[in-house]
Parts: structure tokens; C-alpha cells; sequence
């Protein structure tokens, strides 16, 4: 199995492992995360119906209003939360979020931009203390 090591900013500290749910655009705010059921509702979003629970969630940024984080926050009380965030680039309303969830994430990775390197189903390890993630990648 290959392992990629990547090398980043720890965002929100803490250890968290899962596996990965890339979206190469991110999720919109109003409209884009069931706040009952975790899924992702936004129309024609390419992950579209996929569920962000216990994911490691891959995104560019944020999209959307500054309620952005209050959606995911819903879902966590309805029981449904990520187990963490890496983001190619930390916005406010991605950085309010880390920290509403309580998820450890990572940001500003220094050798390649995550959203091309991460595919969908590899196994994460993000250490949000170090800025370190660890893909281990699927087998195809």
C-alpha cells in the first residue's frame, strides 16, 4: 500500500483518522449538508448524496454565507460530523467551523494542493497538533 506524507498547518489540534471525502468544489452552506442526516444535498454537487459522518473531509474552502459552519454544527447535534478537515486554503467560515465541530484539521499543505492528491475512499491520519497527514492509498 502506497503512504503519501503530507506536510501542512495544524488548524484545530488533535488526532483523527478515516476515510476520505474529497470535493473538489466545496459544499455550499444553505442547502449543501442535511442538517438531519449528514448527506450532502446540495443540487448537483458532485458527491452529491454522499454522508460526511466520520469522514475525513477534503475541500478547497468554504462556499456560501457566513451560516456556513451552521449547518455542519446541526448536523453534528443530529448526531453527524466529520472526523476531521483538510482544506487547501483556510477561510473564516471553514476555521469557525473546525472549531464548532471540535474536528482536528489541517490547511495550507506545502507540496501539492489536497483536492488533486486525495481521492475519495484513501484511509487519513491528520495530525492537527504537527500539520502532518498521512494518506494511505486505496487499492485500485
Amino acid at each position: 500500500m502506497e503512504i503519501l506524507t503530507m506536510y501542512g498547518r495544524g488548524a484545530y489540534q488533535g488526532i483523527a483518522e478515516g476515510e476520505a471525502l474529497v470535493c473538489r468544489e466545496s459544499i455550499q452552506g444553505w442547502a449543501g449538508v442535511s442538517d438531519t442526516t449528514g448527506e450532502i444535498i446540495e443540487k448537483g454537487h458532485a458527491e452529491e448524496g454522499k454522508n460526511i459522518n466520520g469522514k475525513i473531509l477534503v475541500l478547497p474552502c468554504s462556499k456560501g454565507s457566513n451560516g456556513w459552519s451552521c449547518h455542519f454544527h446541526s448536523a453534528m447535534i443530529s448526531g453527524f460530523k466529520p472526523a476531521g478537515w483538510i482544506f487547501s486554503k483556510m477561510d473564516s467560515r471553514a476555521g469557525v467551523a473546525t472549531v464548532v465541530i471540535g474536528s482536528p484539521a489541517v490547511t495550507d499543505i506545502v507540496s501539492a494542493d489536497p483536492c488533486d492528491v486525495i481521492e475519495t475512499g484513501d484511509w487519513i491520519k491528520i495530525n492537527g497538533f504537527e500539520g502532518i497527514v498521512e494518506v494511505y492509498k486505496r487499492e485500485k
